[in-house]
């Protein structure tokens, strides 16, 4: 399941790519397939563990085209293990939520990507957000768990701050909305309550077999509800030096 769209935010043959907590690897295994040179990081060594042997799994189907790359490495998004403009995309899909110093992020984001670069953020969407702390505080008040909600401009003030330029927004997920206001309502760790459980089927079905109805309706009900706000920008170029001798 897919946050970052990439019809929106086409990947190249040999871009390089960091996915920024990269959790079990979603969107790092798109870009590979897409033909991209990848480097998954998450401070979690074992989901790392497990998305090196999917990344592996992918070539020896051959999933991934020639010249495409991998690697998967645990690391801080705070202090990233990189040289400046080592990348020319960068994903940051549902971290910044999680993580006290986001200005921070951002800030190591914007440093090891390359000028003309460009960057997806994405984050819980602010109303649907809302729905599921009044309804429980175990859905966020655990260690590692959700700190804030993110407003749409808020978080594009804070893109902007950074020093990138925002240049499309959307919004995804609307069926998963319902399940985790079930899933708050009948108890996060309850996966027995029968609501909750149907809802897992129907999810899991749309995921598999992604029916055209569901897809025609997830599409009219993302502005209404889309779990996820999605944000896409660009570093701007460096301002071209002028030659020895102009004035």
């Amino acid at each position: 399941m897919l946050t970052v769209d990439f019809s929106r935010f086409p990947i190249a043959p040999g871009d390089r790519v960091l996915d920024l907590g990269c959790g079990a690897g979603r969107h790092a295994f798109e870009c590979y397939r897409r033909g991209a040179r990848v480097v998954a990081l998450d401070r979690n060594g074992e989901e790392i563990r497990e998305v090196v042997r999917w990344f592996a799994a992918m070539e020896e189907a051959g999933e991934a085209p020639a010249g495409a790359d991998a690697s998967a490495l645990q690391g801080d998004a705070l202090a990233l293990p990189f040289p400046d403009a080592s990348f020319d995309v960068v994903i940051v899909s549902e971290v910044m939520e999680h993580i006290p110093d986001d200005k921070g992020v951002l800030a190591e984001m914007v440093r090891v990507l390359k000028p003309g670069g460009r960057i997806a953020v994405t984050v819980p969407r602010y109303g649907p957000e809302k729905v599921c702390w009044a309804l429980s505080d175990a859905y966020h008040q655990v260690e590692g768990g959700h700190i804030r909600i993110y407003r749409a401009d808020e978080l594009l003030g804070k893109i902007r701050e950074a020093g990138l330029r925002p240049y499309g927004t959307h919004h995804a997920h609307a069926l998963h909305s319902p399940y985790w206001w079930l899933k708050c309502a009948f108890g996060v760790d309850n996966d027995r309550a029968l609501p909750v459980r149907a809802y897992h089927k129907l999810l899991v079905w749309d995921i598999m077999k992604k029916p055209l109805a569901t897809r025609v309706a997830e599409q009219a009900l993302n502005p209404l509800m889309g779990k996820s706000f999605v944000a896409y920008a660009t570093k701007p170029q460096l301002p071209r030096l002028p030659e020895a001798g102009t004035p």
